[in-house]
């Protein structure tokens, strides 16, 4: 079994507010949900509302599926233009 983690830092700098700052995430996280199978959730600046950060984790039984699966998800989320991305951290375990 191989999982990958994915640590992605977005930033909101338009955003004024943490209604705002959750409504840019739900909709990110709700686009990645529909097209990927994947595991999404904000992991960490739950009280900053210029930044987030997100949390995507993949499981499959091939390291190559499981890195490629989760570089599509960052190309995917750059290419909504909803947030700029900042820091991406990939790991991809082997179990």
């Amino acid at each position: 079994m191989v999982v990958g983690v994915l640590r992605l830092t977005l930033f909101l700098p338009e955003n004024h507010s943490l209604k705002g700052k959750r409504q840019v995430l739900r909709a990110i996280k709700d686009r990645v949900r529909n097209k990927f199978n994947v595991s999404i959730a904000e992991s960490d600046g739950h009280d900053m509302w210029q930044r987030a950060e997100l949390g995507i984790c993949q499981v499959g039984s091939d390291r190559a599926f499981v890195d490629s699966a989760l570089r599509e998800v960052v190309n995917f989320i750059d290419s909504l233009g909803l947030a700029p991305l900042g820091e991406e951290e990939l790991e991809i375990l082997n179990h």
